[in-house]
């Protein structure tokens, strides 16, 4: 029995490469929850969550009060039945961000002991589909970005392999969203793919007037349109364009994401790793949108869901947005190719010291066995 004895865990606030705004919001920082457990022969693993803004601090209260002390003499190899078991003892916290993003950084810290153990990489532990995957970039498509930016950004992402961009829509107009698309488009030409984001903004009646142009202009996706709790609003609109709706980055459960699917409410899944609770409930979700014939297509966090999209058949695209390059060694790609790491585990090469440089004064503590 590979018995938890030990979890250290911290926070680390990481400022945003560059300004990043969309139709509701702006990425003011990334805190990052980091969890580390020691099991009794020795074996080590490291997991993370976050959050775009605040908020940090309350994960960091749930894992050292409730969930990290529970963890505590559970057999590490069991990672199914830890995560019910978190789950359900303070179940009264579920379902909402808080405790997905809480429950996310045991987890990956569990797959991560998994892979050191059995000397196994995540793309491969986790199913082995895939060794690389196409990118499209998000970090040049921001909505504060005037049409000409955009193009700019979208040329020098094709020049390096790129296959598409992602845009950013929700101005107060259809012409005003129209603008900046049709400049990406006219510039990359039809071979480009485009996807666009509306961040939750819209009503269903502004989402429905833009679905003619976002169909006249071969668009990728309508990422989340409207309020992630409007399924039936979700459902309407997906009925009624040929462009695919897309959500997930805001949905927290393996039930949400089947009530969407049972719906016929999107038919891209862009479930993410940290928000719906780690890795364990994520490849739940992706194979339950194989199961339906759609696509997965994760929001965010590229350097751990390079591997998870690399495990399985149905994940065509990983989201560009780097944010962990001052604390760990950048993701390995080929072009506009990501890579799967072959290292044991996440296969993510942090750099301990700058994290350590980098912990929020007061963040750190550390749980053992029989301390509880």
């Amino acid at each position: 029995m590979a018995r938890i004895t030990r979890a250290n865990a911290f926070l680390v606030d990481l400022e945003p490469k560059v300004v990043r705004t969309d139709a509701i919001q702006s990425f003011k920082s990334q805190e990052t929850i980091f969890v580390v457990l020691h099991d009794a022969d020795g074996a080590q693993g490291m997991g993370y969550s976050y959050t775009i803004g605040d908020g940090g601090p309350s994960v960091l209260a749930l894992l050292q009060k409730t969930l990290l002390p529970r963890l505590m003499g559970q057999d590490a190899d069991h990672i199914e039945a830890i995560w019910r078991d978190l789950l359900f003892c303070s179940h009264a916290t579920a379902v909402g961000p808080i405790m997905s993003l809480a429950l996310a950084a045991i987890d990956t810290a569990l797959w991560d002991m998994r892979g050191h153990k059995t000397n196994l990489p995540l793309h491969v532990l986790a199913g082995g589909a895939k060794s690389t995957v196409p990118m499209y970039t998000t970090e040049g498509g921001w909505l504060h970005l005037p049409p000409k930016a955009l193009v700019e950004d979208a040329k020098a992402a094709k020049a390096d392999g790129f296959r598409g961009s992602k845009v950013k829509i929700g101005t107060p107009t259809v012409s005003g969203d129209a603008a900046r698309l049709e400049a990406v488009r006219s510039a990359l030409g039809d071979e480009y793919e485009i996807m666009t984001d509306a961040n939750q903004s819209m009503t269903a009646a502004e989402a429905k007037r833009r679905v003619p142009m976002l169909e006249q202009l071969n668009i990728a996706w309508f990422e989340e349109p409207l309020p992630s709790d409007d399924i039936a609003g979700h459902a309407r609109l997906q009925a009624q364009s040929r462009v695919p709706i897309a959500v997930g980055e805001s949905l927290y459960s393996l039930g949400q994401f089947a009530d969407y699917i049972s719906a016929n409410a999107c038919e891209i899944v862009q479930v993410d790793v940290a928000r719906v609770g780690g890795i364990t409930p994520w490849l739940k979700v992706a194979h339950m949108a194989e199961a339906h014939n759609m696509s997965v297509c994760p929001h965010f966090l590229m350097e751990l869901h390079v591997s998870l999209v690399c495990a399985v058949p149905n994940a065509p695209w990983l989201e560009y947005i780097p944010q962990l390059e001052d604390i760990a060694v950048p993701m390995s790609r080929k072009g506009g190719m990501a890579v799967a790491p072959d290292a044991p585990g996440l296969g993510i090469d942090w750099d301990h010291e700058k994290l350590a440089a980098l912990t929020l004064a007061g963040s750190a503590f550390e749980i053992k066995e029989g301390q509880q």
